[in-house]
């Protein structure tokens, strides 16, 4: 084998650099649907941080198609892995706070059905203070449940719960 041969081995093919192009290209779609405060905080250079600004502004389908390409042309002149880590970042912080919210309101459900006894399977260790307060919220919740009224006391309770988890997982 000679070296013209060795080097075309070692270069990605024609389809690993599209891939690699519209990983990019994707990549930079991303950037235009975050908030800016969160593109704020990434470390964008300036063009790239331009074109974004320009991208959010157009409202035409085909400028909007040949805009994200420019970007995703920027993008790969740039290295993508720190936008790349915060987007990942970002994901796992909104993954965290679902299941949190999602836990939050299972136990909620369990005070409201079994009532005060679940208190000490769901936080255990509370002080006297705490689970008198938990207590009479979940009466309260229990009461506007099953007049079908609003659910005032509910939420006050997914509150409560929230910040109790919070200050016991810390």
């Amino acid at each position: 084998m000679n070296e013209a041969e060795s080097e075309a081995d070692e270069r990605p093919s024609k389809g690993e650099r599209k891939r690699h192009s519209e990983a990019l290209q994707n990549l930079g779609e991303a950037l235009i649907e975050l908030p800016q405060s969160e593109l704020d905080a990434l470390p964008l250079p300036e063009p790239l941080r331009e074109a974004v600004a320009l991208a959010r502004r157009i409202t035409k389908h085909g400028g909007l198609y040949r805009q994200k390409q420019y970007i995703g042309k920027l993008m790969r002149k740039i290295d993508a892995e720190p936008i790349r880590q915060a987007l990942q970042a970002k994901r796992e912080r909104e993954r965290h706070a679902a299941l949190r919210f999602r836990r939050i309101e299972q136990y909620r459900e369990q005070l409201l059905q079994e009532g005060p006894t679940a208190l000490d399977r769901i936080a255990p260790g509370l002080l006297e203070p705490q689970l008198a307060a938990l207590n009479t919220l979940i009466q309260r919740a229990r009461r506007e449940a099953a007049a079908g009224g609003p659910k005032h006391a509910g939420r006050e309770l997914f509150r409560t719960l929230d910040e109790l988890l919070g200050t016991i997982s810390r």
